[in-house]
């Protein structure tokens, strides 16, 4: 059974992935979702041009990875694609985020990622692909977003390796590191501060559609927009000193 594992498939980027990917693999026997909200999962289900095989519940529980590995070994699935898109973030000052709320974004934008990978990398062949949404709050420190920002350079990070590490079995590791996306992330987040991200915030469906072309043709990094390609420019060349200063006007903190 060759398949595609989406996570965070019940809203945003990762709703958007499992829309798709199907136009792009055809050959696909399933699509497997996973997320916390059963019935947005099910609406998913209902337009979808194959099927598709639901997996509710929290990724920063043990449970739904047992559920998950399970039916992957049950099914000798293979995985054409998996997608890490679930995460969330907040944005203020360190002090005034909840601790709760910070140990949450790390649980769930790294330490999730991280083992839904170790989970699904058995059953990746020569020719698959993994695709994580890191952001391009990855290419600098960003004080106002500093734990999350943080947590999606990790993903940059251990994507850039995990392709090096894969490269031999054919399995490419891509990194999607888009600008402020209109979707509900920022119903969460609360919104950015300053007109500029206002201004430049991307549609998801085309950040979508860019980063699977950027996937099948193998690219190390998708990056959707010329001011975000410029961002990341400034991440190689600048001194994070100088760069967190920046970013801390951008954002507004004092």
């Amino acid at each position: 059974m060759k398949i595609a594992v989406v996570t965070g498939a019940s809203s945003g980027i990762g709703r958007e992935f499992a829309r798709q990917i199907p136009q792009l693999y055809r050959h696909l026997d399933e699509l497997w979702v996973v997320a916390r909200r059963t019935e947005r999962l099910k609406e998913l289900e209902k337009d979808a041009p194959l099927p598709v095989r639901i997996f509710d519940g929290d990724l920063r529980r043990d449970y739904i990875y047992e559920r998950l590995q399970k039916e992957l070994d049950r099914q000798n699935a293979e995985i054409r694609m998996l997608v890490n898109a679930a995460g969330y973030g907040k944005t203020g000052r360190f002090e005034e985020i909840p601790l709760e709320d910070q140990l949450g974004m790390i649980d769930l934008n790294c330490r999730s990622l991280t083992k839904m990978t170790g989970i699904c990398l058995p059953h990746l062949r020569k020719g698959s692909r993994i695709v994580n949404i890191a952001s391009a709050a990855a290419f600098s420190p960003q004080p106002g977003f500093a734990v999350y920002a943080a947590g999606k350079s990790y993903v940059y990070r251990l994507s850039m390796a995990l392709r090096e590490e894969l490269k031999g079995k054919g399995i490419l590791v891509t990194a999607v590191c888009p600008g402020p996306v209109e979707t509900e992330f920022f119903q969460i987040s609360g919104e950015l501060p300053g007109k500029l991200k206002t201004a430049f915030r991307q549609g998801v469906s085309e950040v979508v559609r860019q980063a699977l072309k950027d996937a099948a043709k193998g690219k190390p990094v998708s990056v959707y927009g010329n001011t975000m390609k410029a961002a990341r420019i400034c991440g190689k060349i600048l001194p994070d000193p100088l760069l967190a200063s920046l970013m801390k006007r951008t954002n507004q903190i004092r």
